[in-house]
């Protein structure tokens, strides 16, 4: 795949310069929920194109990664950054690259107060990859079938009746939010971790100092808010994923039947299920196993006699 700039201008979620405590865990999933929203919206977004492999195959474009004259907005060996993005570019607590290599901010970058503990805990390259290889054919596989059909209706078959519509830029744009979207979510999991840790340290730190996993994850997992979160993302991507009528109802095919959906819903469900919540959970438990990293004994011993929050 090429390399994402991706852009902030829309997936600020969290306003770390106002007052309140980040780590409330009120807060962080008002976050969560509200990212919902904005991954089931992106993916009913990219369900109206076909799959379009081309835009994930490197070099595909040659054009774009040897411009003789570099033009605005556009970056030796990535996709043209989108318009207004350099602004601030991953520099907030919630952001994380999918490059090594991103341009430098045009504003000076806000000093944001220290939240989570320093890390190295990156999962982008498994969520680019889940994204290209499952999300995407998944979702897009209506899509797809139309215009399969529509180029056989033309004479065009075999191979060259699939997946490719030329749409590149309004997927790859969609695929820019749809993945910092989800990377988000993912990653939220450190300031879910961290805001545990701080209420009962002691309860951590054992299976920190002689690596747990599995207890760790016990630690921070609660089944009956998973199967809530479910049900919610359930109710919301069957809403969200229908047209709504002038009145505000839902439309209606002559016979009164509710149109068809523009989204698998059971895909969205799934893909929560099988793999942002998982994935979720070991970037929780990566970031724990760091989190007692450079401390002395004398600071986990204190951190051990912390009193738990009530």
């Amino acid at each position: 795949m090429h390399p994402l700039t991706l852009r902030l201008d829309r997936m600020q979620s969290q306003n770390f310069m106002l007052g309140g405590d980040p780590l409330s865990l009120e807060r962080i999933r008002g976050v969560l929920v509200r990212l919902e929203d904005t991954i089931i919206f992106s993916l009913i977004e990219r369900a109206q194109f076909a799959q379009n492999p081309r835009i994930y195959q490197r070099g595909a474009f040659p054009e774009l990664t040897q411009p003789s004259t570099p033009k605005p907005g556009a970056t030796r060996g990535k996709l043209p950054l989108l318009p207004c993005n350099l602004i601030y570019i991953l520099r907030s607590p919630d952001e994380y690259p999918f490059t090594t290599d991103l341009p430098k901010p045009v504003l000076q970058p806000l000093k944001f107060p220290e939240i989570l503990y320093p890390n190295t805990v990156n999962a982008n390259p498994s969520i680019q990859s889940f994204y290209v290889r499952s999300i995407v054919p998944r979702i897009t596989r209506r899509a797809t079938a139309v215009l399969a059909a529509s180029k056989r209706a033309k004479g065009i078959t075999g191979d060259e009746e699939y997946e490719d519509d030329g749409n590149y830029g309004s997927a790859a744009t969609i695929d820019v939010e749809a993945l910092q979207a989800i990377s988000k979510r993912v990653h939220y999991g450190k300031f879910v971790s961290e805001s545990k840790f701080q209420e009962n340290p002691a309860a951590f730190i054992p299976h920190i100092l002689n690596p747990n996993r599995p207890a760790l994850e016990a630690l921070i997992t609660k089944p009956e808010v998973e199967r809530k979160l479910l049900v919610r993302l359930r109710k919301k991507a069957a809403t969200y994923a229908q047209d709504f009528g002038p009145d505000g109802d839902f439309k209606r095919d002559a016979e009164g039947n509710v149109e068809a959906i523009k989204i698998d819903v059971d895909g969205v469900v799934d893909l929560y299920e099988s793999f942002i919540i998982p994935l979720t959970k070991e970037v929780e438990v990566d970031y724990l196993l760091q989190r007692l990293k450079g401390l002395s004994d004398d600071d986990i011993d204190k951190l051990k006699q912390k009193k738990v929050a009530t």
